[in-house]
């Protein structure tokens, strides 16, 4: 299971993803980088969870704030 999301994750380098925290909020950005501990790597980061929506720009968003990740079918 891990290969297979590792792999998963692999083909979604450099296009956008949609992450739900642990602190109710969602952020969006390009996903550049992860590691095994599902540490990103966020480039054109946003935080989507009010309007307007806050530039956050790169950042680097530690794997244990994550509780779920939106990927588009592109």
């Amino acid at each position: 299971m891990a290969d297979e999301i590792f792999t998963l994750m692999n083909t979604r380098k450099d296009k956008i993803i949609l992450l739900q925290l642990r602190n109710t909020r969602t952020l969006q950005g390009i996903l550049k980088d992860f590691d095994i501990h599902m540490n990103l790597t966020l480039e054109d980061a946003k935080d989507v969870t009010d309007e307007p929506h806050a530039n956050l720009g790169k950042i680097l968003l530690r794997g244990d704030n994550i509780l779920a990740i939106t990927m588009s079918k592109e």
